[in-house]
């Protein structure tokens, strides 16, 4: 392997890596030499993601936390905090979808909450010591809709216009302390946000008819800019969103 990419040795936390875009990226940093944390709400020790992990030679461990309870987001921050990992993936998330005038304050909270603040406070605990030893790397998924205001999801446009933000916040107060902190901005991606899109005729041939690749992305079409920013590769790469998109953004 390219030592460029080679993450042999390091520590990865992967949120939301229990299935879509969570897992491939866990599996892509497992091929690439790191072990792996996972965090999801349903997270085990044995499932799917696990198993894949473990057929790349690489350590797995399994943490449920309801990114909705931010004693919990806390708790969870300060025990990763002292495992000290090399690398944190902020990909956990949800949605909800209804149109504004009628969309539920709950809603909003609840997805301001997992897809916005928990990340913050997960990110700012275990950020220390990457900042104590001058090394790490920070990833957030953001979202086309972090440049877009989407349709239907107020709360969800809100939050990951916010992660944007984020991301520029932390990478100009850490990037000269040696931890990078940047962003992916997924596509149209095929999986369980986006089934209620794909299950929807005339939406899902409007989303198509605008993406020049001319498909639903997958999962794994993540891994390789998850290695990337993860890796040595991107050292000087610094509070940047990279869209994987399909050619979305450029139509």
């Amino acid at each position: 392997m390219n030592r460029l990419f080679d993450l042999t040795g390091r520590l990865a936390v992967v949120t939301g890596a229990r299935r879509g875009i969570g897992r491939a990226m866990a599996e892509a940093l497992a091929a690439a030499g790191a072990d792996i944390i996972g965090v999801s709400t349903h997270q085990r020790d044995d499932d799917e993601v696990a198993a894949a992990v473990r057929d790349q030679g690489r350590s797995f461990e399994g943490y449920a936390v309801d990114f909705a309870d931010r004693d919990a987001v806390v708790e969870l921050g300060a025990e990763l905090a002292g495992r000290a990992p090399d690398i944190l993936i902020n990909n956990a998330g949800t949605i909800e979808r209804a149109p504004a005038a009628q969309h539920p304050l709950q809603w909003w909270d609840r997805v301001i909450e997992v897809d916005l603040s928990s990340q913050f406070a997960l990110t700012q605990l275990v950020a220390r010591p990457m900042l104590d030893r001058g090394s790490g790397k920070i990833v957030f998924t953001a979202s086309l809709l972090s440049f877009q205001g989407g349709i239907n999801v107020p709360g969800y446009a809100a939050a990951k216009s916010g992660i944007a933000g984020l991301t520029r916040a932390l990478a100009n107060e850490w990037a000269a302390r040696g931890v990078n902190v940047n962003a992916i901005a997924p596509g149209y991606i095929a999986t369980d946000n986006t089934a209620a899109l794909r299950d929807d005729p005339g939406r899902s041939r409007a989303i198509l008819d605008r993406i020049p690749a001319g498909r639903w992305g997958r999962g794994d079409d993540l891994a390789g800019a998850a290695v990337f920013l993860a890796s040595s590769a991107s050292d000087y790469v610094s509070g940047a969103i990279i869209p994987v998109d399909g050619g979305w953004l450029g139509r």
